[in-house]
């Protein structure tokens, strides 16, 4: 067979014509159909076929794409069955979301491809995780990750590139420059020549490349991927193209001057390229109308498997079973040989010994490698694990968070320090989207602990002493931790790394080097869901997580005489209600203790679970407890009038008289 130059054969130009021709009729098919209602949204890539066709192609088909709504080439080209990639875009079961996500908002493991959220900077975090996940497996692969020109202006962009750097993480960064982000040109976009100049700034590579010419991607792409398995390090790709349709086709573009978009027209890739091949002799009109032919009879075939598909069916035990992957727990029983240790020395060895236990687990946070942590929790991890799997990170929470999703979907687990709980706030998105959502959108488990150091009573002010796990409880997909004792604390956290779904575990600061306890030397596991009943009574039910639950010993070591339930919940996601109805049908009386401040905290759901189970056998309404409504404060004074420590036994009390 003649070889074209540069060693591309005549049947692989022909491949790259034919595979760039399927998502054009795609799309000139799915407008149509958009018109007549039978979709409902649609994000045309028509002339950006070049860029999603070329990368693929260079790419192997075991090594991970995270493409973007405008990528219909990535998928073709992989070979993901037209009928499920229609069966998608219709809401049908046979789809890969099972009808819980629209267009490209899907992953599948079984073609690499991990799709895209709405919030776009993200997808480069998870590339990094993905990357990171090669280097340590060492299989010398790379993986290539989608963005435009818009969402190189978010934070998550920023910091993805720079971890990617400085960790040296074998991405090719691919950013589309069509022009307009939404209707927002790119004049107004940033303020730099090109895209690619920015590299500069995270000591990356770049290369600009005509994202028209589908030679030209697939040959430069060719042989940066091979240098990069080769040699690892990030790449900085800017793709010059255009976007010939509206971001949507809802919103048209009127915004676009006509002359644009017909100097455009005339670099489109397709015909372009057609013109090459004719001329070179490679292809012939017969062949190309064959073509053609050929794959509209494919998308009509398949479309027409697609309508006769069933509609639907909702089923609210299947949506509930979804939201967590299922977990087996395995009782690991602790022996017989204790020693009295902190809670701060609990979860230090909890990490250790699961670091033991799972020889993939990599932990990754600020500070934590050689100086082991603000809190020195991983003091001498890196002298027995090394730096591969005790990372320090740069100050860039969202990126390590979606990086942690990224090993996720490699197959790696991972626990992320969040310095301070209150830091969680700079990640907030990839948790409650990319974590929470993974598994119930495409069966995707999110193999994540994230560890929460939190809570008040130190004298740390606004920044640093946050007990802010409601903004997690409210999120389904994600478990919530709150142990109050060293022995929880570390069993808990031992189930926690086992757990494949997204874990939040709360740490309480004030706790770290006052409680002590006897805790097995070994390692052991604590099932999830499960209160624990630290004293019994008939007066009152008390119950409390953290910090709030020392209060409450105060309080009744104080007050011997109050007969009292004092309820531990340990985990707040699952929640204990059967051991919480059971007490208070008992008593009649219940008192609910949060640290955080009162309004939409969890204590104001299981107060309302109270109401509506137990409101028979209640005696009085149900009293809360917790904190002002003000930003925690730095100065003592103001501090412990903050705290609703001082106020329990006024309120317990108080309802005791009711």
């Amino acid at each position: 067979m003649a070889v074209y130059q540069n060693n591309i054969s005549n049947k692989k130009l022909l491949e790259l014509y034919k595979s760039m021709l399927l998502p054009r009729l795609i799309e000139e098919k799915m407008l149509i159909l958009l018109r007549q209602g039978k979709i409902s949204k649609w994000f045309s890539g028509i002339g950006q076929e070049a860029i999603a066709v070329g990368v693929t192609s260079a790419l192997t088909t075991d090594e991970y794409i995270l493409p973007m709504h405008r990528n219909l080439g990535v998928f073709t080209t992989r070979g993901v069955p037209l009928q499920r990639l229609f069966s998608q875009w219709q809401g049908k079961a046979n789809g890969f979301t099972k009808g819980r996500d629209r267009s490209f908002h899907f992953g599948t493991q079984e073609y690499h491809i991990i799709g895209m959220i709405s919030h776009l900077g993200p997808q480069f975090g998870v590339a990094d995780g993905i990357a990171l996940g090669n280097l340590l497996k060492k299989n010398n692969q790379v993986c290539a990750v989608f963005t435009g020109d818009g969402g190189t202006s978010e934070g998550d962009i920023h910091e993805a590139l720079n971890v990617a750097s400085v960790w040296s993480l074998p991405v090719l960064f691919c950013v589309e420059n069509n022009g307009y982000g939404l209707s927002t040109p790119i004049s107004e976009q940033f303020n730099c020549e090109h895209l690619a100049d920015r590299a500069k700034g995270y000591g990356m590579e770049s290369h600009i490349i005509d994202g028209n010419n589908i030679l030209e991607v697939y040959q430069k792409v060719s042989s940066l991927a091979e240098s990069v398995r080769e040699t690892p390090r990030p790449i900085f790709l800017e793709f010059k193209t255009f976007r010939m349709r509206g971001h949507e086709e809802a919103s048209g573009t009127k915004y676009v001057p006509k002359d644009l978009i017909d100097s455009w027209a005339t670099k489109d890739p397709i015909e372009n390229y057609q013109k090459f091949l004719i001329s070179e002799g490679v292809l012939t009109k017969a062949l190309d109308d064959s073509y053609k032919a050929e794959i509209i009879n494919e998308i009509n075939t398949n479309l027409e498997l697609t309508f006769n598909e069933e509609l639907l069916i909702s089923n609210k035990t299947n949506e509930l079973n979804d939201v967590f992957n299922s977990f087996d727990y395995q009782e690991v029983k602790s022996n017989e040989k204790f020693d009295n240790i902190r809670f701060v020395d609990a979860v230090s060895q909890s990490l250790k010994q699961s670091m033991q236990q799972h020889d993939d687990l990599v932990i990754m946070g600020q500070d934590i490698a050689e100086y082991g942590g603000v809190f020195k929790i991983t003091e001498g991890f890196v002298e027995e694990f090394g730096k591969d799997r005790v990372r320090n990170t740069p100050i860039c929470e969202s990126a390590i968070v979606a990086a942690a999703y990224g090993l996720s979907i490699n197959g790696i687990k991972s626990v992320v320090e969040m310095q301070f709980a209150d830091f969680v706030s700079s990640g907030f998105n990839p948790i409650v989207n990319l974590l929470a959502k993974s598994y119930y959108r495409w069966n995707q488990p999110a193999n994540v602990v994230i560890r929460m150091p939190c809570g008040g009573g130190l004298g740390a002010g606004p920044f640093h002493s946050q007990t802010n796990e409601a903004w997690f409880t409210k999120t389904p997909g994600l478990k919530v931790v709150y142990p109050a004792f060293p022995y929880d604390a570390k069993g808990l956290l031992a189930t926690a790394i086992n757990d494949p779904n997204p874990v939040l575990f709360f740490e309480h600061k004030a706790l770290y080097r006052t409680i002590r306890q006897e805790v097995p030397i070994d390692y052991y596991t604590l099932p999830f869901g499960k209160a624990a009943l630290l004293k019994t009574g008939e007066e009152v039910t008390i119950i409390a997580f953290g910090a709030t639950v020392h209060w409450a010993l105060e309080v009744l070591e104080k007050n011997s005489n109050i007969s009292a339930d004092l309820l531990d919940l340990r985990t707040l996601q699952p929640l204990d209600t059967e051991t919480i109805f059971t007490s208070v049908n008992k008593t009649g009386k219940v008192i609910i203790v949060q640290e955080d401040s009162l309004f939409g905290g969890i204590a104001s759901d299981i107060s309302a679970l109270i109401h509506e189970n137990c409101f028979e056998n209640l005696d009085a309404p149900v009293q809360r407890v917790a904190s002002m409504e003000t930003p925690i404060p730095f100065i003592s004074q103001l501090e412990d009038q903050y705290l609703g420590k001082n106020r329990l036994e006024e309120v317990l009390k108080s309802l005791l008289d009711y």
